[in-house]
């Protein structure tokens, strides 16, 4: 693991942390749908179209629909900028933004105390388009291996370069680290909705997501 990369790890790892968390309220607390996890999203969306009824096909389209329409929009903001240092601005305010609105909305949802119909789908839309724009803005942090909220590649990478498939296992702790955090999100998550409420689970992930975030910053005003 190179130096330069362990501050910013720190903040990713928390940001895999509460994209577990925020999947884990969305699948256990909303309607089975994943709000991180597209390839889960994909595969519900196919199910629902072959005929399931088991599957809740409009959520999890909207989920899909909420995640693309989140990342398309923070690739239009940092696309094209100049910029002298790791982690862009343009990246750490939209992390910023999105830690600061799933705080809000889950303080919300708390003292609301309830969802029903279009405000549950709306509530799926917003939290797919907030793991979308995260998704894209921790891309600045230039750590391909911990991405926050894709895990497959990250168990692909860490066995074909393990040295039982005769690689050197260089980055096997930041991949395992990658895993480990997102299992762990999922697992606080799950109990803080089975404990606690959807809603204080989800004020929780924001929590998590602006210590990511303020970690990152750290790290960046570490390296300049």
């Amino acid at each position: 693991m190179k130096d330069r990369d362990t501050p910013y790890l720190v903040g990713l790892f928390a940001l895999t942390v509460a994209t577990g968390i925020v999947d884990a309220v969305s699948y256990l607390a909303l309607d089975y749908v994943f709000t991180g996890n597209m390839t889960g999203n994909v595969l519900f969306v196919g199910f629902g179209i072959g005929g399931s009824d088991s599957v809740p096909l409009l959520s999890n389209a909207t989920a899909l629909a909420g995640f693309l329409t989140g990342a398309i929009a923070a690739g239009r903001l940092v696309r094209g900028r100049t910029h002298e240092t790791r982690l862009p601005t343009a990246h750490l305010l939209l992390l910023t933004g999105t830690s600061v609105a799933v705080v809000v909305i889950g303080l919300a949802w708390l003292l609301l105390s309830g969802l029903a119909g279009g405000w549950l789908l709306g509530l799926t839309a917003f939290l797919a388009a907030a793991m979308g724009i995260q998704a894209v803005a921790a891309r600045g942090a230039a750590i391909p291996d911990v991405n926050t909220v894709v895990i497959t590649s990250t168990l692909v990478n860490f066995a074909l370069d393990s040295p039982l498939a005769g690689g050197t296992g260089e980055k096997w702790v930041r991949r395992a680290g990658a895993v480990l955090a997102m299992g762990a999100g999922g697992a606080i998550g799950a109990l803080l909705v089975n404990s606690w409420s959807g809603a204080g689970a989800l004020l929780v992930g924001g929590v998590c997501m602006g210590v990511g975030t303020l970690a990152l910053a750290a790290a960046r005003h570490q390296r300049r």
